[in-house]
């Protein structure tokens, strides 16, 4: 079972935050991490484990339960991808913040309730506050689990807002990934019942079309991922694996091309033919996502 810490970010901190989460990784001052225990708490964290960063909470100077029910600005949910480490690398404009873990964003909401986390989160992140921004383990990973739960944007297992995420083995990692990616399907279909893949032109129900990242999301950062421009409608009729897998890439033109394999089949070397020559709609903002597809999608 991942061990979850948890982490307060204050108002004036808004800036370290966004670079943070864009760079991935978050990082503490020497002094913070040398109280009773705060080193030991990010020592523990582990590849696969959360950590969940709350900004912008109520006046933290209170009895303990007292935020049970208080309001936070913004929660993003992390996974670690590097365990703790220390660098003098600049990073931050204000400090350097040497004792650092590497971490992958999973999910993030905007006025979040505490009963979204729950008391012992909540607690947690009270905790972090009057300990400038230490990392509090709280048992097990309740909280994330029930932030993923409760949440409207959860979709069901499966169907078209299900994607695969490479050596995400957390079950409620996979919910929140999900989320995300509901999330932006929403924003790209805005309401749309029917909706035109990017890549073959057809006219779908939404319920064949996906978001699907032209940079793949593993490699994107933080930024890339939330960005319009790095998604496009791919239909589930097939446009989406042939792309996903690089068998079809689009040129400098915005015209689509088979890159055939020796291990094609003529019946996969068929179905990227068949898009041959299609151009790509909405071509120019998503211009140097494809680029990017293009040199790193051999072999997928």
């Amino acid at each position: 079972m991942p061990n979850t810490a948890y982490v307060y970010v204050p108002a004036p901190s808004r800036r370290n935050l966004e670079i943070g989460l864009d760079q991935g990784f978050w990082g503490w001052r020497t002094p913070t991490l040398d109280r009773a225990g705060a080193r030991d708490a990010v020592k523990s964290l582990a590849v696969g484990d959360f950590l969940v960063l709350a900004y912008k909470g109520p006046n933290c100077r209170v009895e303990a339960g007292q935020w049970s029910h208080a309001q936070l600005k913004r929660v993003v949910v992390t996974q670690v991808t590097r365990p703790y480490f220390t660098s003098d690398e600049s990073v931050w404009p204000d400090d350097v913040y040497p004792e650092r873990i590497g971490l992958d964003v999973l999910d993030e909401e905007s006025e979040v309730p505490g009963s979204a986390l729950g008391a012992d989160a909540m607690e947690a992140l009270r905790l972090s506050a009057n300990k400038q921004g230490a990392a509090l383990l709280a048992a097990g990973f309740t909280g994330v689990a029930q932030f993923a739960a409760t949440s409207a944007d959860a979709p069901a297992t499966g169907g078209p807002d299900s994607i695969e995420h490479s050596g995400m083995e957390s079950a409620v990692a996979q919910v929140l990934v999900r989320r995300e990616q509901a999330k932006l399907r929403r924003a790209m279909l805005n309401g749309a019942t029917v909706a035109t893949c990017a890549l073959c032109g057809r006219a779908l129900p939404a319920r064949l079309i996906r978001a699907a990242h032209i940079k793949r999301r593993s490699e994107a950062n933080h930024a890339e991922r939330r960005l319009m421009a790095n998604i496009m409608p791919a239909c589930l009729l097939g446009c989406d694996e042939l792309f996903e897998h690089g068998h079809v890439v689009v040129d400098d033109y915005g015209v689509v091309q088979p890159r055939p394999r020796a291990t094609d089949t003529p019946d996969l070397r068929d179905a990227a033919k068949f898009l041959q020559g299609r151009v790509v709609s909405d071509f120019g903002p998503r211009a140097e996502f494809f680029a990017w597809h293009r040199e790193n999608s051999a072999g997928q």
